[in-house]
């Protein structure tokens, strides 16, 4: 799997921008920043936008290619980024809590459960990903790796939806974005 991905950075260009899932949806809901965790985050570009306002970012992703883009990217901007090459079918997560844990463009089911465990009180669980809709315009990603549609937040259960939209987005792609926010203990009891 590791191999498949290091060729795909090796071969394609990268985007540089962030998703705008995250500048325009999932920023404004960004309180002060915390520690925050980038789960397969690729070349780095939500990484570098969050530790550029002040996150201190952890990224995680199973391409040793794309981890070098990504420090790549963090030393031309002069930041400091957290870089971990971990398979995320078969590791573990970092240990949290974290503030922020972010995934986009990557569907492990049951990575969202291991995801929530580690948010600390208060903090977000941010996403988007693809449903099966976005076959209509797109042979990719295959459908193993969409969600259908209305899935989404099953994944958040217990968790307070904070903004939760399924339709095209400006990528054109059909996705499911959501963020969600871990409760307080002290406001649960």
């Amino acid at each position: 799997m590791r191999s498949s991905w290091d060729s795909r950075y090796r071969e394609r260009s990268t985007p540089v921008d962030p998703a705008a899932f995250v500048t325009v949806e999932l920023g404004p809901l960004l309180g002060s920043p915390g520690r925050a965790l980038d789960l397969a985050g690729g070349a780095g570009r939500h990484s570098v936008w969050l530790a550029e306002r002040g996150w201190e970012t952890t990224m995680l992703d199973t391409s040793e290619v794309a981890i070098s883009l990504a420090a790549e990217r963090a030393r031309e901007a002069g930041l400091d980024l957290t870089l971990v090459h971990s398979d995320l079918t078969a590791g573990t997560l970092p240990r949290g809590p974290w503030d922020l844990v972010l995934i986009v463009h990557y569907l492990q089911r049951d990575l969202f459960a291991q995801a929530i465990e580690l948010l600390a009180d208060g903090g977000l669980i941010a996403f988007s990903v693809a449903t099966v809709r976005n076959l209509e315009r797109r042979e990719r990603p295959p459908r193993p790796y969409l969600l259908e549609e209305g899935e989404a937040p099953s994944f958040v259960d217990g968790l307070q939806i904070l903004h939760y939209a399924e339709d095209w987005s400006v990528e054109d792609r059909h996705e499911a974005r959501v963020v969600a926010r871990k409760r307080s203990r002290s406001v649960d009891q």
